[in-house]
């Protein structure tokens, strides 16, 4: 949901740079433009990560293979800091101080991002369609700031508004890392409780991004009397609770990720073991799209350049953001920098066939799809419930 203060209170940031003289950016000469990408390739989110920085690979392939954007190819530079800050901050100052990006792209994590913000925005860095859907992505309002999708704030209160109508249950409550991303969901599953008649926020667990025991988490939360669960952990992490519910008779209990949880993989784990579990997210899922010759292009064409069987959610949100990229690269126009490139992804509104959404962005909102869409997993695959 779009926060109209947000909007009003940007008009006289977006005037006055209007008004700023442009100048040569860092990344920008006539023959390239570097983009750069802090990413998880090898830690609890890697299954975003790496398949996010493949597919956004392919489409800049693609790109210069043509001939580039306005003579200029694009070079794509990914660090991988594991999910871990110290390595973030590392993987941070290299891009931006060392190989001199231009622009940021698909970087993932929460706190890594909003840490990063200070030292972009100092540089005039645009950071794209973080693999974060945190309020802080797009809010406050900033001329160098374009979220990809719906935040998972917003999502959880979607999410969990539609379960407790469906189901009739009431009680509601959370399993987080103690980070920005989880306690943007648990703050969302505490509002839209608080809000609602017959909601009522129960209690919570936290957790290490590298916990693998959730049975005394879970005992604690059936005790209490919890029904709906919001997850902000690492996709293992969620199917793991999942399992364990199944494992303890925890029948009475479902589970709702954010967009963070919203994978392929989930759906794919033998034996049923995330079987019922729900999401709310900014996209549709992959699978449930390939009548769509877009679609069948992009699958095609992933699987064929990585010899991965099936292209996940990493995937296709590292296509849409490439894609998102590269149309505001060439609305731009040739003389590039921070200022024109804004201009360029203001004036974008399409649909992304690929994501299943439509992207708008514009001089006051730097959010680019609205929709929430619930799925739950219905034999091996995510299936769409609706859409808000």
């Amino acid at each position: 949901m779009k926060k109209l203060t947000t909007k009003i209170a940007s008009a006289a940031l977006v005037a006055a740079m209007a008004s700023a003289p442009a100048y040569a950016e860092q990344g920008v000469t006539d023959t390239e433009v570097l983009i750069g990408s802090n990413n998880d390739l090898s830690g609890p989110f890697a299954a975003f990560g790496a398949p996010a920085t493949k597919a956004a690979q392919l489409v800049f392939d693609e790109v210069n293979e043509a001939g580039g954007i306005h003579g200029r190819k694009i070079r794509f530079v990914v660090e991988d800091h594991a999910y871990q800050m110290p390595k973030a901050i590392q993987g941070m100052n290299k891009l931006i101080n060392g190989d001199k990006v231009f622009a940021m792209l698909l970087s993932l994590g929460t706190p890594m991002n909003i840490a990063a913000f200070k030292l972009q925005d100092a540089k005039n860095i645009p950071n794209v369609s973080p693999l974060s859907a945190a309020r802080q992505m797009a809010e406050p309002f900033s001329p160098l700031h374009y979220a990809g999708t719906a935040t998972y704030y917003e999502q959880i209160r979607v999410g969990v508004k539609y379960l407790a109508e469906q189901k009739g249950v009431g009680n509601v409550c959370a399993m987080y890392l103690p980070t920005d991303f989880g306690k943007d969901i648990k703050e969302g599953a505490e509002s839209i409780s608080a809000e609602t008649d017959g909601l009522t926020y129960v209690t919570e667990t936290t957790h290490k991004p590298d916990d693998a025991d959730f049975v005394g988490a879970l005992q604690k939360l059936s005790a209490e009397g919890c029904e709906i669960v919001a997850l902000a952990l690492g996709v293992r992490q969620a199917i793991t609770v999942s399992g364990t519910a199944k494992k303890l008779g925890l029948s009475g209990m479902s589970f709702i990720n954010s967009s963070a949880g919203f994978h392929t993989v989930m759906a794919k784990v033998p034996g049923g073991v995330t079987e019922g579990m729900y999401a709310a997210a900014g996209w549709a899922d992959l699978l449930s799209r390939m009548d769509k010759p877009e679609v069948q292009k992009f699958f095609a064409r992933y699987t064929e350049a990585t010899g991965e069987q099936l292209p996940g959610s990493g995937a296709l949100l590292g296509h849409s953001a490439a894609e998102t990229l590269v149309k505001a690269l060439e609305a731009a126009g040739p003389d590039l920098n921070a200022k024109s490139f804004q201009m360029g992804m203001e004036s974008l509104n399409y649909e992304d066939v690929v994501s299943g959404n439509t992207v708008t962005y514009s001089a006051t909102d730097h959010q680019g799809a609205d929709e929430v869409v619930i799925s739950v997993i219905k034999d091996g695959n995510w299936m769409e419930l609706a859409r808000q």
